[in-house]
């Protein structure tokens, strides 16, 4: 399937990215994609973190109270 992106900005930016670092065009969009997708796979959902900070404290009410300065 071929991909046909007719955006001036689109396009710019594509052989910006693929002049910086000597890509082909191709290999410039596939590689924007990728680690955009890999960005996107990798952010956390709100829930998500909620649980883990949930799970943190937790963990942290049940260490000992090692300062003896407060009563």
């Amino acid at each position: 399937m071929a991909l046909s992106i007719r955006n001036p900005e689109a396009e710019r930016l594509a052989r910006e990215v693929a002049a910086e670092t000597g890509e082909t065009l191709t290999q410039a969009v596939i590689r924007a994609l990728e680690e955009r997708l890999q960005r996107l796979k990798g952010r956390r959902r709100p829930a998500d973190l909620v649980e883990e900070i949930l799970r943190i404290s937790k963990r942290c009410s049940s260490l000992p109270d090692m300062d003896k300065r407060s009563p």
